[in-house]
């Protein structure tokens, strides 16, 4: 954000405090639109709960406050005459939404009492601002709403976009654990008796498929594949952690329990029906060959019979 806010830190007046234009008073403001959505409650809190022991973390409707505080002193002996210190502080405001404004306004010395001695305020509060900036957006959530963003609409590699990431936020700290974990939503009573096997994750699902899960697992939700418009059903799915993933594809399908991402599907599909795509978390690989080109199935049966583990069962369409 140093560099990203190189070009947007302005000082000007305003009466009015709707989205976009904010009462400064003549103070110096950064401020830098995103081009991603924030709305998703989860996420929201997830981003102070992320961070809330690095900076002074707040929330109030849609917008999320980060507030990193520093201690000045007029000389280094705390014993010696005339010595003073103050604790000075600067917040970023995170307005989310339909977009995400990352605003920070530096207030007078004035505010911290009479430190009329503080050295360089406003060079520092700029910095640490823009060091909170840094930090949120390496950090939580929003790191992966950007790295989205740059290789879908730029078309970069994920390596590409993970380094144009690290360039823009040059200040960040790094602070693990900050992304949000995986919800595991409560499943209708009817789903958590029909999930199929007795098999409760921990690893692979012993193999082979059951041929009969469309009968014996409740239909899930629909899995959206990103990027693309595919989309495809589920069946036995527990929760969106990746640790009990059920059987996916009606025509091509596969228990990704039982798979071990070995990828022999690829290599022997003469219409390149599978491609790996990630799936953070599960406990057998977090990558797994996903069939989002199961239209174009012509039943030939090669990746049914090289599946190691006899996790896929192709059904031809009736």
């Amino acid at each position: 954000m140093s560099l990203l806010l190189k070009d947007r830190v302005w000082v000007m007046e305003s009466s009015t405090a709707k989205r976009g234009v904010y009462p400064l008073h003549s103070y110096k403001l950064g401020l830098y639109r995103l081009p991603v959505k924030l709305d998703d409650p989860y996420e929201i809190e997830s981003i102070v709960k992320g961070l809330e022991k690095t900076f002074t973390m707040d929330s109030y409707a849609d917008r999320v406050y980060a507030t990193y505080t520093w201690k000045e002193e007029n000389m280094s002996d705390r014993d010696a005459k005339g010595y003073q210190s103050v604790e000075l502080n600067i917040t970023v405001e995170v307005v989310t939404g339909e977009v995400v404004d990352l605003i920070y306004q530096i207030f007078p010395i004035e505010k911290f009492g009479d430190p009329a001695w503080v050295k360089d305020y406003r060079k520092k509060a700029d910095y640490n601002a823009k060091m909170i900036i840094d930090t949120i957006l390496r950090n939580t959530v929003l790191a992966d709403k950007l790295l989205e963003q740059y290789i879908k609409k730029e078309k970069l590699s994920e390596v590409e976009a993970l380094n144009k990431l690290e360039d823009l936020t040059p200040l960040a700290q790094i602070v693990p654990d900050a992304k949000p974990k995986p919800r595991e939503p409560e499943l209708p009573k009817s789903q958590v008796k029909k999930l199929g096997q007795k098999w409760k994750g921990g690893g692979p699902k012993p193999g082979p498929i059951d041929v009969e899960f469309k009968s014996k697992m409740d239909a899930t939700a629909e899995h959206v594949v990103a990027d693309t418009d595919v989309t495809l059903k589920t069946w036995g799915r527990a929760g969106a952690d990746n640790k009990i993933m059920g059987v996916w594809g009606e025509f091509v399908s596969v228990d990704f329990d039982i798979c071990i991402a070995d990828g022999a599907c690829i290599d022997s599909c003469p219409v390149d029906v599978f491609e790996f795509r990630d799936f953070p978390g599960n406990p057998a690989s977090t990558k797994k060959p996903l069939q989002i080109r199961e239209p174009d199935c012509i039943f030939c049966l090669a990746c049914e019979g090289v599946c190691p583990p006899v996790a896929i069962k192709i059904f031809p369409m009736s």
